[in-house]
């Protein structure tokens, strides 16, 4: 029970620091996503300096990622032209010259982790921040990414906790069950009819399909967390938020719902 009021409160505090800048200000946003990533980045290759299959520069790599996110913001605001995007590839090769000197053991799989690291936590808050961008809808897509999203992580623990039987992925993850994924999706549809029916109604359709492509990407999300934790023998990736671990374990399902999430609105209103 206290375990469970731990997480309600911190999983409060940090719901009201993510949607009050989506309602409010766009650009306050942007820097409170920029700080997550900040963070999230040094988890990820802290993370790396755990085991014994890669050494990578977490200092190079999160002025990497701080930088290309930079960039991508302004640029999105237009504040920068589009040609400022250019200056991100060639700097990047240029990035990959360090490994020459730095003169550590397996050099490719270390630029291996620095590219990936890149890919799977800058890359999904800079798509935050164009969804927030490019969003004129009547309630905020982001908005309610994030909270079926949530919705769904929320349920599926609940659900496991009081019905969980039947484990669903045993070798990466023993503590999630079939039951428990079943019931975060059936509140995850529940809570995306709500937010069509009640405050986006011309999007309802929109809303449903959200759900659905929201609840495989958030579990499979969660999933790859947990297989990288696994592999480096860790619990949580952080202690950043206590009962939730850190701000990878926070955002995982979140990582990989983004891109699917605003593949599905272009597509919505292409065919719509």
């Amino acid at each position: 029970m206290n375990k469970i009021l731990l997480r309600s409160l911190t999983g409060a505090v940090f719901i009201s620091i993510i949607l009050i800048p989506i309602f409010f200000s766009d650009r306050f946003l942007a820097v409170v996503l920029g700080f997550f990533m900040v963070i999230g980045l040094i988890e990820f290759y802290k993370l790396f300096e755990r085991g014994n299959s890669a050494n990578v520069s977490w200092e190079t790599s999160l002025y990497y990622g701080v930088f290309t996110y930079g960039v991508s913001s302004l640029v999105l605001f237009d504040v920068l032209p589009n040609e400022a995007l250019v200056i991100l590839i060639p700097m990047l090769f240029s990035l990959f010259l360090i490994e020459l000197w730095r003169k550590k053991k397996n050099p490719l799989i270390n630029l291996s982790v620095f590219v990936f690291g890149i890919i799977y936590v800058t890359v999904p808050f800079i798509l935050m921040v164009h969804i927030t961008v490019m969003d004129n809808n009547t309630f905020p897509l982001l908005a309610g990414m994030f909270i079926l999203t949530w919705v769904n992580d929320t349920f599926a623990y609940l659900s496991g906790l009081i019905a969980g039987k039947t484990k669903l992925f045993e070798r990466i993850s023993p503590k999630k069950t079939s039951e428990g994924t079943i019931g975060g999706a059936v509140f995850t549809i529940i809570a995306a009819i709500i937010i069509g029916y009640v405050f986006d109604n011309d999007h309802l359709i929109f809303w449903i399909l959200a759900s659905l492509i929201i609840i495989p990407c958030a579990i499979l999300g969660d999933l790859m967390e947990s297989l990288f934790k696994r592999s480096m023998n860790v619990k949580d990736t952080g202690n950043i938020m206590p009962g939730h671990g850190g701000i990878l374990d926070r955002f995982d399902g979140t990582f990989f719902v983004v891109p699917f999430f605003l593949m599905c609105w272009v597509l919505y209103n292409y065919f719509t």
